[in-house]
């Protein structure tokens, strides 16, 4: 009786371990990616400089109700961060270690493969984090944007986007074959996630009936509820609805045909 109660205390006591043990042994590697901590956490606020250093971008604009571009852009340069993580950062590393059968290797180990998939997520995640504390930091600092007036709605809308973003990268992973794959699939959807984010313009700014397609999208509808939190607003439910449900979907669809190997 004493042997059969002990067991599977143990056996999560290992796992724990373990797993922390694969966290801490991921997060050493992903220090070494210069190029993943470049364009993940440095790259949207070098973006935001380059576009707030144009005079125009500081000027009000009748076409945001006489806002500045450049406080318009530092939610873009926010979700930018996290596409990025997401689409072109975490997928190759993911279908790599399964290309190279480690995650099948893992799974006779008392570390599981989802130790892996949660460290890659984890870790991520928190680049994506950085990055929005960068960019708000130095949109206020530099160019004297307002901190978001909604905290907790501008948080709340930023946890969506995160966990969107997240699940959209394991999906192109569940989806890809290979690095080569994760790579094309990634590069394939960056595109006009970036579009439907306001990298090349606004979501604010664009027409009409194109605004109500791209707040159908993941980053549109989190564009927008951003905006909304940062201007002192609540976010829009439907904003927040969109990306919930989108949030569930991707993640039911790479739940559903993630392989570990």
């Amino acid at each position: 009786m004493s042997t059969t109660t002990a067991n599977p205390p143990a056996t999560v006591t290992r796992r724990a371990g373990a797993s922390a043990t694969v966290l801490r042994t991921e997060a050493r590697l992903f220090r070494r990616e210069p190029a993943t901590l470049f364009w993940v956490m440095v790259f949207p606020t070098l973006l935001l400089v380059i576009l707030g250093s144009i005079p125009s971008f500081r000027e009000p604009t009748d076409a945001l109700g006489g806002g500045r571009l450049v406080d318009a852009y530092v939610p873009v340069t926010v979700l930018l961060a996290m596409i990025l993580a997401g689409l072109q950062a975490m997928p190759p590393v993911i279908t790599g270690y399964r290309e190279r059968g480690i995650l099948r290797r893992m799974s006779t180990t008392p570390v599981r493969p989802h130790a892996l998939l949660a460290a890659q997520m984890g870790l991520h995640g928190a680049a994506g984090l950085i990055s929005t504390l960068l960019s708000l930091a130095v949109g206020r600092i530099a160019f004297d944007v307002p901190l978001p007036r909604q905290a907790f709605g501008y948080v709340l809308a930023l946890l969506l986007a995160i966990l969107t973003a997240l699940a959209l990268g394991a999906l192109v992973s569940a989806l890809s074959r290979n690095s080569k794959a994760a790579n094309a699939v990634g590069s394939a959807v960056f595109f006009p996630m970036m579009f439907c984010a306001g990298v090349w313009l606004p979501v604010q700014t664009m027409p009409d009936t194109l605004a109500h397609i791209v707040e159908l999208t993941p980053f549109g509808a989190a564009s927008q509820a951003l905006s909304q939190a940062a201007t002192g607003d609540w976010p829009g439910w439907t904003h927040l609805g969109v990306l919930a449900l989108w949030a569930v979907l991707l993640s039911a669809g790479a739940n559903r045909w993630f392989r570990w190997e």
